[in-house]
C-alpha cells in the first residue's frame, strides 16, 4: 500500500515482527469461551504485554450468568476474568478500546493449529477474530503513547473472556467503562478482507423458553395431561409468524419429552431474534409477552421466559458518523481506501452504543473466514491496522472529537 510522508513515520514506530509472535503465541492458547484454564492462560499474557502502558492493569471478576439446560433447570455458568487496562483516569478527554479473548473453538474442537497459506496469510484459531485485534489495540498505543499529544487523553482497555456468547459476563462492565467516553474503538476483523468497515449493525437476543405441563399415559387417559412439547411447538409458530423486515425471529430448537407413550410434561424452546431498530426490539418485546399468555391459556401450562436482547441495535448517528468520516481520513493518509457497509452481526460495539458513544468496531485485522476452520489473517494488515489506530487515537488527542 501507499503511504504518505506522515504515515512512514507511523509505520517505523510498528514492531511488525513482534506482532505477529504475539497473535501466534496467544492462538496457540485454546480460549473457548468455556475453556477457563485457557483463558486464564490468556489473560495472564495479556496483563504482562499490555503493563508496558503506562497505566494500571486489572483482571476482573465476571458477572454471573445463569442459563437453562435441556430439562428446563437454571444453573450458573461460570466465565473467565475479563483484562481492563486503565490509563490517565483522570483525564477530562478519554476513550475506550475493547476486544475480546475467547474464540468459538473450544478444547475439543479438531481446528486447534496454524499453519501457512502463503508468505502473507496464517490460517489458526482465533488469528483473525482477535488475538491479531489485541495485537492491533497494543501496538497502537505504544505509537501513541510516544507522540507529544500522549498526555491529552486518557482510555480504558477492556479485553473481555466471553464475547462470542454475547459478553453476558461482561455488558455490565462495558457499560460502566463506556460510561462518558469520547469515543470507543473495538477490534473486531473487518467486515470484508479488504478492510471495510462494519457500519449500523441489527441488534440479537436469545431466549430460552420453559414450558410446563402435566404427564398422562398417552393411551388411558390422554385428555388429564397437558401437552408442553405441543404449547413450545404452538409458540414456536406465533412467533414465527410475527417475523418482519423490521426484525427476524429464528426458533432454533425444541428440547424435552419422554417416552412416546407419555404425554410430555417438560419443554424448552430456544429461539434467536435479530431486530433492525431499538423500535423493533421494543414492540417484539410487548408481542412475546402477549404470545406467551395466550400460549399458557390455550395449552394450560406454565411457561417461563429466560434470556432477553444482549445486543441492542446500533444505528450510526451524526456524532458516528463523524468517528468513521475520521477513520476513513486517517486511512488516507496511509494510503489505505476505507469504506463501510452495514451489517446483520452483532459485537460489543452494539453494547458501546447502546450508551450513546460513538464507535466504529472493526478496526481490527484483514481476514476472514472466522467462526470455521479456515480461519485466516492477511498477516501485513498488523502493522496496517496498528498505524491506522495509531492516526485516529492520536487525531482524537489532537481535539478532532471534541
Amino acid at each position: 500500500m501507499k503511504q504518505s510522508e506522515p504515515a512512514n513515520s507511523v509505520f517505523e514506530q510498528i514492531d511488525a515482527p513482534a506482532m505477529l509472535d504475539e497473535v501466534q503465541a496467544w492462538s496457540a492458547i485454546n480460549t473457548g469461551t468455556a475453556n477457563l484454564d485457557g483463558l486464564a492462560q490468556q489473560s495472564r499474557a495479556l496483563a504482562d504485554a499490555f503493563a508496558e502502558l503506562p497505566g494500571e492493569v486489572e483482571l476482573a471478576e465476571p458477572a454471573q450468568v445463569t442459563a437453562v439446560d435441556e430439562a428446563g433447570v437454571e444453573f450458573e455458568k461460570p466465565h473467565g476474568q475479563h483484562l481492563v487496562v486503565r490509563v490517565r483516569p483522570q483525564a477530562n478527554r478519554r476513550i475506550l478500546l475493547t476486544g475480546h479473548m475467547d474464540t468459538v473453538f473450544p478444547i475439543d474442537h479438531a481446528f486447534q493449529e496454524q499453519k501457512w497459506l502463503d508468505d502473507d496469510t496464517l490460517n489458526g484459531p482465533g488469528v483473525a477474530d482477535m488475538k491479531g485485534g489485541i495485537s492491533v489495540i497494543l501496538h497502537a498505543l505504544k505509537v501513541f503513547e510516544a507522540s507529544e499529544n500522549a498526555n491529552a487523553l486518557g482510555y480504558d482497555v477492556f479485553i473481555n473472556s466471553d464475547e462470542e456468547t454475547g459478553s453476558l459476563a461482561s455488558s455490565a462492565l462495558i457499560a460502566e467503562l463506556a460510561r462518558g467516553k469520547l469515543a470507543a474503538l473495538t477490534y473486531e476483523p473487518s467486515a470484508l478482507p479488504d478492510g471495510t468497515l462494519a457500519h449500523a449493525r441489527g441488534g440479537s437476543g436469545n431466549y430460552s423458553v420453559i414450558f410446563k405441563g402435566k404427564s398422562a399415559h398417552a393411551g388411558r387417559n390422554p385428555q388429564d395431561g397437558r401437552n408442553a412439547i405441543v404449547a413450545a411447538a404452538d409458540l414456536a409458530l406465533r412467533l414465527k409468524s410475527h417475523q418482519s423486515d423490521a426484525i427476524s425471529i429464528n426458533p432454533a430448537k425444541i428440547e424435552g419429552g419422554a417416552a412416546n407413550n407419555v404425554v410430555p410434561d417438560n419443554a424448552v424452546l430456544r429461539f434467536n431474534i435479530r431486530p433492525k431498530t431499538p423500535e423493533a426490539a421494543s414492540v417484539f418485546a410487548t408481542e412475546l409477552a402477549q404470545l406467551i399468555a395466550q400460549v399458557e391459556d390455550e395449552h394450560e401450562v406454565a411457561i417461563h421466559l429466560h434470556g432477553g436482547v444482549t445486543r441492542p441495535p446500533k444505528p450510526v448517528d451524526a456524532q458516528a458518523q463523524r468517528l468513521f468520516d475520521l477513520v476513513k481520513e486517517c486511512g488516507a493518509q496511509l494510503g489505505q481506501d476505507i469504506g463501510w457497509q452495514s451489517t446483520g452481526g452483532v459485537c460489543d460495539g452494539n453494547n458501546i452504543a447502546a450508551c450513546g458513544v460513538p464507535v466504529v468496531d472493526t478496526m481490527g485485522v484483514r481476514g476472514g473466514a472466522i467462526h470455521s476452520p479456515q480461519e485466516f489473517l492477511i498477516v501485513s494488515s498488523l502493522a496496517e491496522r496498528a498505524a491506522l489506530s495509531a492516526l485516529v487515537i492520536g487525531r482524537i488527542a489532537a481535539g478532532d472529537m471534541n
